[in-house]
């Protein structure tokens, strides 16, 4: 069976994120003031073929850990969207 998932990948909050900062200084100069923080990640949509949904998630899972996020500057969440 084929399994949708849905990964959001997300810079630590410890950590400096130069990407929204960027962002963040550019809805400044918009005049959007009313934003207290941005933070940019990514968001990858797998679809897995597996035996079941805890396969699929646990496929999702490794991908994420071994290429996916960086855990030393990301976090992760895995979503199935079936």
């Amino acid at each position: 069976m084929t399994y949708n998932v849905q990964i959001k990948v997300m810079p630590l909050k410890d950590l400096l994120d130069p990407q929204g900062k960027a962002v963040m200084g550019g809805l400044k100069n918009l005049g959007i003031t009313a934003i207290d923080d941005v933070r940019i990640g990514k968001h990858i949509t797998l679809q897995i073929e597996a035996a079941s949904e805890d396969a699929a998630k646990a496929l999702a899972d490794e991908a994420s850990k071994k290429l996916l996020a960086n855990p030393v500057m990301e976090f992760y969440e895995i979503e199935m969207i079936n």
